[in-house]
């Protein structure tokens, strides 16, 4: 085990034990340095790590906010790791369609079925943007995912919610490649939005396994226009429309 991963490995277990909580800062580099008996360049480069995985926020300086904070963002290193895999295309763009279907077939159930129910104002405000005449495309795929994570965020599991939060940069990378493979972007732009009304009132309603079809199809028929549809059953990859 290099010397950097020590770091992280007792980093990690003194968050575990509750040494340190969300919005506390860490010791200074020296400290840590002293205290775990390694080099600072070591510590430097532990908490660099800790910053692209989402746990610790670092600030320059000597003043009170220096230093490396707890922040716990569990999106932001999700959110890159997936983008640079799929960049690198050892993480194929199905397998990420398929988590989507996945994940948000059962948020949305989980939304419907949520007693008390869920605020959908902030769902219904987005689809409402995505209404306004002249909306561009870019601002309109924006929305789109926007969309999507409110209603993960509606299931009340927070971890879903961050994995969709995370999955949003790599999503929006490769929905908006797709829509350059469309000969008609008002046509499907006005269907998507048809469709996003039909998930939600189905979640409203609190139709659990009306909502969770209705987004897998969401899902499945944007991706079928693209030519990017998910596997089919036994992971087979299903026909290029």
């Amino acid at each position: 085990m290099r010397t950097h991963e020590r770091v992280l490995a007792r980093i990690e277990a003194d968050l575990a034990a509750g040494r340190w909580a969300v919005g506390e800062r860490l010791p200074g580099e020296r400290a840590l340095a002293e205290e775990l008996e390694v080099s600072r360049p070591s510590v430097r480069e532990a908490l660099r790590v800790l910053e692209a995985m989402g746990i610790v926020r670092t600030a320059v300086g000597s003043g009170p906010d220096s230093g490396a904070t707890v922040v716990d963002h569990p999106a932001a290193g999700l959110g890159s790791a997936v983008r640079l895999h799929l960049a690198s295309g050892a993480l194929p763009v199905q397998d990420v369609v398929e988590l989507r279907v996945l994940l948000e077939t059962w948020a949305v159930g989980a939304a419907a079925r949520r007693t008390p129910a869920p605020s959908f104002d902030e769902a219904e405000a987005l689809l409402d943007q995505m209404d306004v005449p002249g909306v561009g495309v870019e601002e309109f795929l924006e929305l789109d995912t926007a969309f999507h994570v409110a209603l993960a965020a509606a299931s009340g599991n927070v971890l879903v919610e961050a994995v969709m939060l995370g999955l949003r940069g790599a999503i929006g990378a490769y929905v908006t490649e797709g829509t350059r493979r469309l000969d008609d972007w008002q046509a499907t732009a006005e269907r998507l939005r048809a469709e996003h009304r039909e998930v939600l009132r189905a979640v409203r309603d609190g139709a659990a396994s009306e909502a969770g079809s209705a987004v897998a199809a969401h899902i499945d028929g944007f991706y079928r226009d693209t030519g990017l549809e998910r596997r089919g059953p036994g992971g087979a990859e299903g026909p290029r429309a």
